[in-house]
């Protein structure tokens, strides 16, 4: 998992109107540290109507936090890691949470447990805490998310640890029992994959669908391409997709953040590097299409506008709304240089719908949104920027236009 800075979190919503662009911000609340800091995964929605989250670090101990908050910008802290001795119960969480069947949220930490290697936990709404497995290294280790198939079964990916501390897939039943499905680098070089990221997808064939951000072709023009795969239940392991297997990676290369199934059975996804080269050696990351079979098009290539005007660098999954289109962030690019919300159709016609740090010189509406974007009952879009007024550890940004046609 690459190392990242967080300053501010922003929670935004935002929706547009076929014909009006219009959009705007409201803080909601802030991060002050105490509370929380430096989150990386963005919120879901809980079936309460609020929103769920985690913070990588600050709260009671320092070590990170899951925190609930209302529409109307009401934070409760629910838990502070690190509260048991040794930090048996996990530190860092780092991936969003999901909800399960049961009412509660589960999710992951990237360091803490007993080999302090990472945990799986459970958390109800009302904060009642309980750590359920404890990674130990064959099994994988820095764990980043979980999806709850239709088994009920959850399915999740760590980043390391397995054969040659190359990240696994692994099923974890409710009752605690883990079952490592595929361990990754299974042979030289890496050509099945190397540091599976983001969380998996289930598809209709009831497969689970992923990517890689290294392996699979090598190092090409100084960047490992990273893959896509698919995954049986029971742990049959297929190659769909090498990035960069066309010339100067124009496919993309190295995916930061897991697939979305379309509503036409296909998935989308972006990529951090890779697309046509206008920024620079590496590119400026893409956004693509892949069928179940493996046909991969690329849609869009970032940084292809005069002055990155449509983003660059995208670091996290895309989302499909009712309209049929796909929303999503960059990290970098727009009018403020700051990072950009879009809208991507099907077809792959790109619009920019905000560009960050406009509201002032020190960026009170956010910079750099990251992790997962949002899609709400109400909806609109809700996401978290990893930047921002720069005395403050946190903030929630709601923002929001008509929503109408959503």
């Amino acid at each position: 998992m690459t190392a990242k800075t967080l300053r501010v979190l922003c929670l935004f919503c935002a929706a547009t109107v076929v014909v009006s662009s219009a959009q705007t911000l409201t803080t909601l609340a802030v991060f002050n540290g105490t509370n929380g800091q430096e989150p990386y995964s963005g919120v879901v929605q809980g079936s309460d109507g609020n929103f769920y989250g985690t913070t990588y670090i600050g709260g009671a101990n320092g070590r990170g936090t899951v925190f609930k908050i209302s529409p109307t910008g009401e934070l409760t802290t629910l838990y502070s890691f690190c509260s048991q001795s040794s930090c048996a119960d996990g530190t860092q969480p780092a991936a969003p949470l999901v909800q399960g069947s049961d009412g509660n949220f589960y999710g992951t930490t990237y360091f803490g447990g007993t080999s302090n290697i990472g945990t799986i936990f459970k958390i109800s709404p009302s904060g009642g805490f309980a750590t359920v497995y404890n990674f130990s290294g064959v099994d994988g280790a820095g764990p980043v998310g979980l999806t709850q198939g239709s088994d009920g079964s959850f399915y999740g990916i760590t980043t390391a640890g397995g054969l040659d501390a190359w990240g696994t897939i692994f099923k974890f039943n409710a009752n605690g029992t883990l079952t490592t499905l595929y361990r990754f680098c299974a042979q030289s070089g890496c050509p099945d994959g190397a540091q599976p990221t983001g969380a998996l997808i289930q598809g209709m064939d009831g497969s689970f669908y992923g990517v890689t951000e290294s392996g699979g072709n090598g190092v090409t023009g100084g960047i490992y391409g990273g893959t896509v795969f698919r995954i049986t239940s029971s742990g049959t392991f297929t190659q769909l997709y090498r990035f960069c297997s066309l010339a100067n990676c124009v496919d993309g290369a190295r995916p930061q953040a897991g697939l979305t199934r379309g509503i036409d059975g296909n998935f989308y996804g972006t990529t951090y590097y890779g697309g046509t080269p206008t920024c620079g050696i590496n590119g400026c990351g893409s956004a693509f299409k892949i069928t179940p079979n493996g046909n991969l098009t690329t849609l869009h290539s970032f940084c292809s506008q005069t002055g990155c005007a449509d983003g660059s660098d995208p670091d996290g999954p895309l989302v499909q709304a009712t309209d049929g289109n796909f929303y999503g962030t960059t990290q970098g690019g727009g009018a403020g240089q700051s990072g950009t919300i879009f809208e991507i159709s099907p077809a792959g016609n790109l619009t920019t719908l905000y560009s960050f740090c406009l509201q002032g010189g020190s960026c009170t509406d956010g910079q750099y949104p990251q992790g997962v974007l949002y899609f709400a009952t109400d909806r609109n879009f809700y996401g978290t920027t990893g930047g921002g007024e720069p005395t403050e550890t946190g903030r929630f940004i709601d923002f929001k236009c008509n929503s109408a046609t959503r």
